[in-house]
């Protein structure tokens, strides 16, 4: 385990709107906020045709080789995730997220994009005192949050 302590910053209430794209919202708000660090929040609804990313095909295989799901239809959501800068100092949100419609539901990460049906709320809450970032990682290929 690796950990850094941070402290909380401002905390904004941020509504998107019907075809806005979650994590690129979210990014643009942040850069423009002067948000690096932070955590989220999220409810609302996803439109049809939002793709998540739903595992590994196989799950110790390297290179990892990444499954997606397209959204059939809309479906209520409900995400938790974080912001944390790349090597270039960009913010980069990585977030989970359910998505149910009836009785199914599948959960994923956004980042392949999650198109806004209608709204989506979002608590964003800053975090501050800490330089935790995400670095590549040439073992996993996968860009890890060092605290």
């Amino acid at each position: 385990m690796k950990y850094s302590e941070a402290t909380q910053g401002r905390v904004f209430v941020i509504r998107l709107e019907d075809g806005d794209i979650f994590h690129e919202e979210i990014e643009r708000f942040a850069k423009e906020k002067g948000i690096l660090r932070g955590w989220l929040n999220v409810v609302g609804g996803a439109d049809k045709g939002s793709q998540l990313v739903v595992g590994p095909e196989e799950s110790r295989a390297f290179p990892v080789n990444p499954m997606t799901l397209d959204l059939y239809d809309t479906h209520e959501i409900v995400g938790t995730g974080t912001i944390f800068p790349d090597e270039a100092d960009n913010p980069v949100v990585h977030l989970h997220m359910a998505c149910g419609r009836e009785e199914n539901t599948v959960t994923g990460c956004v980042r392949n994009g999650v198109k806004t049906w209608h709204v989506m709320e979002v608590i964003l809450v800053e975090l501050l005192g800490t330089e935790t970032r995400r670095v590549p990682d040439k073992a996993t290929g996968f860009n890890l949050l060092v605290p």
